[in-house]
């Protein structure tokens, strides 16, 4: 079953792993992971499986992997700050 999650969700979906986590256990379960993010949507799976990292001590580790993998305007308008306004 496919399941689709908010790019600020990620966090939550994250700390369900026991740390250390393998790429490859990651990316194998989240194949059916999709990310909804501001300019389209990206599959987690994948976007894990692109990581040069064998493994992730943390999920602050994972999540900038992620973060750093996923396309520059995926989160947003470059500059843009989710604290103005």
């Amino acid at each position: 079953m496919a399941h689709e999650y908010k790019l600020n969700e990620l966090d939550g979906l994250l700390a369900e792993y026991d740390y250390p986590v393998s790429r490859d256990a990651v990316a194998t379960e989240c194949e059916d992971v999709t990310l909804q993010l501001a300019d389209g949507e990206a599959n987690l799976g994948e976007t894990v499986r692109g990581s040069d990292a064998d493994t992730f001590a943390s999920a602050d580790e994972l999540r900038s992997e992620v973060m750093s993998l996923l396309p520059r305007r995926s989160v947003g308008e470059p500059f843009q700050s989710e604290g103005e306004g």
